[in-house]
């Protein structure tokens, strides 16, 4: 055996293995694919090959402790203090981390003899889906465990964020899986090891990212996971949380089934779970959430993402309310009047919104706090937090009852989260909140066991053991001037390590306290040349006070925490349903601040087929260019999926190169986006019918992971949109075919233009270079031309930024190529070939030559003349299928054959 590895899980522990190394395979034995921190003192270490594996990602120390089948074992270690950031870089690194713990002081341990060990034991099992811990957790973004199950054809994904307690369940088809997946964005997802070999399940795994965990298919098995629910939620039937299918109990009891494995008996506090279906939010897919970048760019940051230009949320738990509406938009448009109710009242109250956020600052982030109590992990600091949110939302609440008594009822959003933060509606959080004012002191610590958190009066018992410990000579003092007040004798008392504290006289007075009524009280225990030595009952119990007074002021303080927390556990639902309410609050105010700020609108809401924007503006576009200073041009948009007279159903948008048709087409997806997620928009109006599905095919990029070029990753995405897409669905397509030959490309485009007019009939924005597809407009019912305007001035060109209607005239690609820094001298010879293209009397092949776009037969042209050497050249060259060089190359040889 490899002394780099330990023995085999299956077998059993070494004869030769020390106890403290056979703890080490035990620990090993059950999570033999997690590295092991094994708690030693100060340090957690890591032995074998868990040590070799670390030591690499980390760049710490490999050392060496012991042998192992004559080999030294290879060991590195973390210091305990420090352990966060280490287990933080091992995760991101795609490690699972088994913490055993000491479960003993080592004074314990060696009162049971002087070769007995403290005892260890796996508290919990670290992996990206079950982080609770703050220093390991994006404060403003939520961390998802998810599961999938397939059972009898139907699909679910549960997720649950263990950090804040919150359940979810989603049913739908397997189709439906990427795009659930794709909204909730989890770190890591469960999957049974079965669903493998279902290459649509794994397309969509890996469309979506995040840790892969397989699972044994058994643990999805309905009966076996109903069981395992049950004992999560310590509850006899599951017929409280409504009319679960078999797949999704198959989806929950695989989460519940990893939570047993990693909180190792912990029970997380959870909310029922909530049941959602695929008509419940508007469908995203992976390519289209990239491709619009919604909450993060397609680089990966946040910043100029569609989230940071309009996050004005002042709390973690806003952030991620606000975040988790713009993934999942809305459907139902009662529903998403209410969130826009909310954000209209906030606006119009500018100063309620101004006090109601300068309270928010010290809300603090009680969801996730209250888990870490729940789960063992948390200290008197979340204590605090839940102190500070819970007095936020006394105030919040008192700010937006003194508004409603002013100016009537609030909207039902409002009104709710109010209610959930009254004291007089909830006492018993009214009475904790009380108890922890009382109680907690104002500096706290992170972890109980560092002590000095009870605030004074609070336990009698505790301010008498630390006045002891903190003020113990003065304690001593005045029971020694009481003893000499009493005898009248100058007596001291003193104190060593052999007696501890002792009462001291000279041997020429001490004579009295051997006779009565003194021998009673002082009892003899050392007599010296000079000096004879006793002690009191007193005395000796004030001694072994003081000398516990420091182990048992922690105890105390140990227990008053364990106390608290028990109630604040057992208040959770409260708890959670206050910081909800808090998180809504803040997610209105926010808003209403981004709508003031932005100058938005609010949406109108319908089921009708209408897309009606009237000078819309892109969110992210136009906050950069404010930074700096420059106006944004505003646009119209109309389409109508019904085809009234409001607009097209498909808009063909024709225009040059960096004119903005990228921008407009992004800019009118998110429009639908921020209405459907209860917010205002960036327009003078708008008039929106529930969109139910949103693709975007905007921007090149290859998939070279899977063997796709850029052409094949588009056309994958063009043909997710065209099996897909219903008439309620909003499609936003920019250049579609550019990846192949011209006349390919033209082929294809014209076709899908065709297909989204007639078959999938949904509103859409189609953007092209093909100014072929302009005359679509003449020869289908419901579509239109829009362009991007430019003009030239003096020679350059010049960009408007303005939709109009009509087709764009041209392309303007030279000019484009002028502005990007090509050479003048090619800039110069690529007009001349283009004038000499544009003014051929025929081309080779013209477009109502094509049998795709003509009715009838073409007819023949008359034979022109013989073409010259240069024209022979220049009709052979494959101009699609030529590389920069090639091109550059041809140039030279035709301007040789001229002469």
């Amino acid at each position: 055996m490899n002394a780099a590895t330990p023995p085999d899980a299956a077998l059993a522990i070494p004869a030769d293995a020390t106890p403290v190394m056979a703890q080490f395979f035990e620990a090993k034995a059950r999570q033999p694919d997690a590295l092991v921190f094994f708690r030693m003192g100060d340090f957690y270490e890591l032995f074998f090959e868990d040590a070799q594996k670390a030591a690499a990602a980390l760049g710490i120390a490999l050392t060496a402790r012991g042998t192992h089948a004559g080999e030294p074992i290879p060991m590195a270690g973390v210091p305990v203090h420090a352990a966060e950031a280490y287990l933080a870089k091992l995760i991101r690194a795609g490690f699972k981390v088994a913490v055993c713990e000491q479960m003993e002081d080592p004074a314990e341990a060696r009162k049971r003899g002087s070769k007995s060990i403290v005892r260890r034991d796996v508290v919990r099992v670290v992996t990206p889906g079950t982080l609770t811990e703050d220093g390991l957790l994006d404060a403003r973004g939520a961390n998802r465990l998810a599961a999938i199950a397939v059972r009898a054809g139907q699909a679910a994904v549960a997720s649950v964020e263990l950090s804040t307690g919150e359940v979810e369940v989603v049913a739908g088809s397997k189709d439906g899986v990427a795009a659930a997946l794709a909204a909730l964005q989890p770190s890591e997802i469960l999957v049974p090891d079965r669903l493998f070999a279902d290459e649509g399940l794994s397309a969509a795994l890996k469309a979506v990212g995040g840790l892969i965990q397989p699972m044994a298919s058994a643990l999805a098995e309905p009966s076996a996971a109903e069981a395992r629910l049950k004992r999560l939620y310590g509850v006899s039937t599951l017929d409280g949380f409504g009319d679960i299918g078999g797949a999704e109990i198959s989806a929950l009891g695989l989460i519940a089934a990893h939570l047993e494995t990693t909180q190792a008996g912990k029970v997380p506090v959870l909310n029922a779970p909530r049941r959602a279906g695929e008509a419940d939010a508007m469908a995203i897919d992976p390519a289209t959430r990239a491709s619009l970048e919604i909450d993060r760019t397609q680089s990966g940051g946040r910043e100029g993402s569609l989230l940071a230009a309009i996050d004005r949320t002042l709390t973690s738990g806003g952030a991620r309310l606000l975040a988790s509406r713009l993934s999942r938009p809305l459907l139902d448009p009662a529903r998403i009047e209410a969130r826009l109710d909310a954000v209209e009242w906030m606006l119009e109250r500018r100063d309620l919104r101004r006090r109601l956020r300068e309270g928010l600052k010290g809300a603090g982030d009680m969801a996730r706090a209250l888990s870490r109590l729940a789960l063992g992990r948390g200290g008197p600091r979340d204590l605090g937090v839940l102190r500070a949110g819970l007095a936020c939302g006394e105030t919040t609440a008192a700010l937006v009852a003194a508004e409603r008594d002013l100016a009537g009822g609030a909207p039902l959003e409002i009104a709710e989260a109010a209610i959930a933060l009254t004291p007089s509606a909830h006492p018993a959080l009214a009475a904790f909140l009380a108890l922890l004012n009382q109680g907690l002191g104002a500096d706290l610590p992170a972890l109980a066991r560092d002590g000095g958190f009870v605030a004074p009066e609070v336990r009698p018992e505790l301010d008498q053991v630390r006045l002891l410990r903190d003020d113990s000579r003065r304690v001593i003092a005045q029971l020694e001037g009481r003893l000499q007040a009493e005898t009248s004798l100058p007596l001291k008392i003193k104190h060593n390590a052999v007696l501890g504290y002792f009462v001291e006289i000279s041997a020429a007075k001490a004579d009295p306290l051997f006779q009565a009524p003194f021998n009673t009280t002082f009892i003899h225990r050392q007599t010296l040349a000079s000096q004879t030595r006793f002690t009191t009952v007193e005395l000796a119990e004030l001694d072994a006070r003081i000398a516990q007074a420091a182990e048992r002021v922690l105890a105390i303080e140990v227990e008053t925490f364990e106390a608290w927390r028990a109630e604040a556990v057992g208040l959770a639902a409260e708890i959670q349903a206050a910081a909800e309410s808090l998180a809504r609050l803040d997610v209105a105010a926010g808003l209403a601040e981004w709508a003031e700020d932005a100058q938005a609108t609010r949406p109108i809401i319908d089921r009708s087929l209408d897309f009606d924007a009237e000078a819309a503006r892109h969110p992210v576009v136009e906050a950069a260019t404010r930074r700096e200073g420059k106006p944004y041009t505003p646009n119209d948009c109309r389409l109508d999926g019904a085809g009234a007279a409001i607009g097209p159903r498909l808009a063909i948008v024709t225009g040059p190169n960096m004119a903005g048709k990228s921008t407009f087409l992004r800019q009118n997806a998110l429009l639908a986006i921020l209405a459907q997620a209860g917010s205002f928009v960036p327009a003078r109006r708008l008039k929106l019918g529930v969109v139910d599905r949103l693709f975007s095919r905007v921007g090149a990029a290859d998939d070279l992971s899977r063997g796709r070029s850029t052409f094949m990753a588009e056309m994958v995405e063009t043909a997710a949109i065209l099996t897909q897409a219903t008439p309620r669905s909003f499609v936003i397509l920019d250049e579609i075919g550019r990846g192949t030959a011209t006349y390919d490309g033209l082929a294809i485009a014209w076709a899908c233009a065709e297909a989204l007019h007639d078959v999938n009939r949904c509103r859409a924005l189609f953007a092209t270079h093909y100014h072929e597809l302009a005359r679509l407009e003449g020869r289908l019912a419901h579509v239109g031309n829009l362009s991007m305007r430019a003009k030239e001035w003096n020679g350059d060109l010049v960009f408007l930024h303005e939709a109009g209607p009509g087709p764009a005239d041209r392309s303007y690609g030279v000019q484009v190529a002028k502005l990007a820094g090509v050479p003048p001298a090619v800039v110069a010879r690529a007009r001349e070939v283009l004038d000499r293209l544009e003014s051929q009397t025929a081309s080779p092949a013209r477009l109502d030559d094509l049998p795709l776009f003509a009715a009838t037969a073409p007819t023949p042209v008359a034979h022109a003349a013989e073409p010259s050497k240069v024209e022979a050249a220049l009709g052979d060259l494959d101009l699609d299928g030529m590389s920069p060089r090639e091109a550059m190359d041809a140039l030279y040889r035709l301007k040789g054959m001229m002469g």
